[in-house]
C-alpha cells in the first residue's frame, strides 16, 4: 500500500530537540523525493525541508536551515526532521510528502501525503 506515516510529535519546551520520522512505504521509497512540510495555526502550509532518495540531494527553507536537519535512513524507509532549539513559532502539524520528479520544497510538486504529527512548543 502506497503510504507515509509520521511520527515523534508532542508537547515540548522552547529550547528543546525533537526528532520527527516519516516512515515510506517500500513501493514509494526508491528514487524520489521526501520532504516535510508544517502547517501552523491560522497559516498556509509551508516547506520545511527536503530530501532525494537517490541522490541524497538535501534542501530547506532558508530561514529554518540553521535549526532543521532532514536525514533518511535507506535501510528503514524513513526520513527524520531533526528539530533543536525549538520555538513557540514552530507549533504546527508536520507532515511529510512523497514526490517523484522535483526534490523542491513546494507542495505541488508532492503527491502522496501522511496524516500529519502535531508539534506543540510551549512553556
Amino acid at each position: 500500500q502506497d503510504q507515509l506515516m509520521e511520527s515523534g510529535g508532542g508537547s515540548v519546551q522552547p529550547g528543546g530537540f525533537l526528532r520527527l520520522s516519516c516512515e515510506v512505504s517500500a513501493s514509494l521509497y526508491k528514487n524520489s523525493c521526501v520532504a516535510w512540510f508544517r502547517q501552523r495555526p491560522g497559516k498556509e502550509r509551508e516547506g520545511v525541508a527536503s530530501t532525494d532518495t537517490y541522490t541524497g540531494e538535501k534542501r530547506y527553507a532558508d530561514y529554518l536551515k540553521p535549526r532543521f536537519t532532514i536525514t533518511r535512513y535507506d535501510a528503514r524507509r524513513t526520513v527524520d526532521l531533526h528539530i533543536r532549539d525549538l520555538k513557540t513559532e514552530d507549533t504546527a502539524v508536520y507532515y511529510c510528502a512523497r514526490g517523484q520528479y522535483a526534490c523542491s520544497i513546494v507542495q505541488s510538486d508532492y503527491n502522496v501525503w501522511g496524516q500529519g504529527t502535531q508539534v506543540t512548543v510551549s512553556s
